[in-house]
């Protein structure tokens, strides 16, 4: 296994970590630098990830993992509110929310099958996120949480309502949205956020377990296999409003902060 970049002219930062076993690429974030939140430079760093893919046909999947104690703890809040202090029209909120979008759409369509490997809490964006890999493993010990509305915010990020209703169903997603309560793998594995479950120190198996035969299987095949389901899921999603999250999301947080100062005054 060699530590590679897709691309040597572009650097990533040290948010994430890339290292390639033959077709497969591993994707580690790196939360060593600050802490176990998707921040900017994390979004960033996967978006031009991703891209770069396009340019890389070796890559025949793409497993993304965390070297955190957690896999991720959510946004980065502290960076949304700087955003707006910053800008107080909300254009730069917004274009942090649709780096989110594109990062989540980028991870949908591109050729590689994606895996998520999660362990630790597995929180907010962090699950969204994941939501969007083809197949999802997580350890035993795994805990799960949409928090947002707990925190007075919308759940929009990267347009993932629409993908976690598809995925697990309307009816338990509006009531993990609402009660912000915390679920364990098991419940993530009955609701189809997870495909498999394992002791930690058995995840690296289960993985392999699904890249082995993976890398074997007839390339465009695959690749029409994938982009066939991930057409069905949109047309579960017709009514997918994805693209305001950005909108909603700045709007909100917007008449927060006025709200607050009026009440200063």
């Amino acid at each position: 296994m060699t530590e590679t970049t897709c691309s040597p002219a572009r650097p990533f930062r040290k948010v994430i970590r890339t290292e390639q076993d033959g077709p497969v690429l591993h994707v580690r974030l790196n939360p060593s630098e600050r802490d176990d939140t998707l921040s900017v430079a994390v979004l960033d760093a996967l978006v031009q990830l991703l891209d770069d893919l396009h340019e890389r046909p070796d890559i025949r999947v793409l497993v993304l993992s965390s070297m955190g104690a957690d896999f991720c703890l959510g946004a980065d809040r502290n960076e949304y509110q700087a955003a707006l202090d910053g800008d107080p029209t909300g254009a730069a909120l917004r274009r942090i929310a649709d780096r989110a979008h594109r990062l989540c759409q980028s991870l949908e369509n591109t050729h590689a099958v994606t895996i998520a490997r999660l362990h630790g809490r597995v929180i907010g964006a962090g699950l969204a996120l994941a939501s969007f890999c083809d197949l999802r493993a997580g350890a035993e010990t795994s805990r799960f949480r949409m928090p947002e509305i707990g925190v007075g915010l919308p759940p929009a990020w990267g347009g993932a309502m629409g993908r976690l209703v598809s995925e697990a169903g309307a009816a338990r997603i509006r009531e993990l949205m609402l009660t912000c309560d915390v679920f364990d793998a098991a419940t993530a594995h009955r609701l189809g956020l997870l495909h498999r479950t394992a002791p930690l120190d058995q995840l690296d198996k289960v993985i392999e377990g699904w890249t082995r035969p993976l890398v074997r299987r007839a390339p465009e095949a695959l690749v029409l296999t994938k982009r066939m389901l991930a057409g069905y899921a949109r047309a579960d999603r017709a009514a997918d409003v994805s693209q305001l999250d950005s909108h909603l999301l700045t709007a909100h947080l917007h008449r927060q902060v006025s709200q607050g100062q009026a009440g200063s005054r």
